[in-house]
């Protein structure tokens, strides 16, 4: 047999899941205080950059993340904003340490899920990292997938891009099929299943909905399932405790 054949053969019995995690509102609780204060300071970079009032730069911060996948893109693109200074003032925190919120046992639920596991994420490379190791996991992920990282050329992209997506899983060395990802965000999740992903749905660290009468809304998973979503589990707890992990393609 050649070594050509044994390696073939070695990849094949090595092949496993590759778990795809997203960070924030995924890995930890973005929404008690990091999402505020990067919106809060999104909002303020507009008003300052652009010189509009906090409507204007509110409707466009939200508009251009729904539009494109991150307001970064469409800042870039209509209006010139240099990327490397706007992702550094609205991402950089002095306490960001006492801002994280995270299940218990983190750690210890991460490396209970087998296979790789890779952080993608549309926020910027030095917050990613920190968010990781001030969270003590950042050595449980073989590589951090960032919003520098998923440039074409001079063009910035971000999830839910699918030729970003495509490109960066060959820099991986990822099949898609192999691929299972983690993320509180229905968008890119029904994006990306269309691509052959796996996909799990988390909803815990998701804002509580107000009714239409005041009163809260409380997501329960599992029901109203969107086709397009594997999985739906309150927490990380709950997918490393499910029975029905979606390690294989259906």
């Amino acid at each position: 047999m050649t070594a050509q054949r044994i390696s073939r053969r070695r990849r094949v019995k090595t092949r496993g899941p590759v778990w795809l995690f997203d960070l924030d509102n995924t890995l930890h609780h973005a929404s008690h205080a990091v999402f505020p204060a990067i919106n809060r300071g999104m909002t303020q970079y507009i008003m300052d950059r652009l010189n509009v009032d906090v409507d204007e730069a509110n409707r466009l911060r939200v508009g251009y993340t729904v539009r494109y996948g991150a307001t970064l893109l469409g800042l870039v693109r209509h209006h010139g904003v240099d990327a490397a200074d706007f992702l550094h003032e609205v991402h950089t925190f002095p306490d960001l340490a006492s801002m994280l919120r995270a299940e218990r046992g983190l750690t210890r639920m991460l490396r209970a899920l087998p296979g790789r596991k890779i952080v993608l994420t549309n926020a910027p490379t030095l917050y990613a990292r920190t968010v990781l190791a001030e969270l003590g996991i950042a050595k449980l992920f073989e590589r951090v997938i960032a919003i520098e990282d998923m440039r074409s050329g001079h063009h910035w992209r971000a999830k839910p891009d699918a030729p970003m997506l495509r490109h960066a899983m060959r820099r991986a060395h990822v099949r898609l099929e192999d691929a299972i990802l983690v993320e509180d965000t229905r968008g890119h999740l029904k994006s990306y299943r269309r691509l052959g992903i796996r996909t799990v749905w988390i909803v815990g660290h998701l804002p509580v909905a107000k009714t239409s009468n005041g009163g809260l809304s409380i997501r329960k998973p599992g029901s109203g399932r969107p086709h397009y979503v594997d999985r739906t589990v309150r927490s990380l707890r709950a997918l490393t405790q499910s029975r029905r992990l979606p390690l294989h393609p259906k």
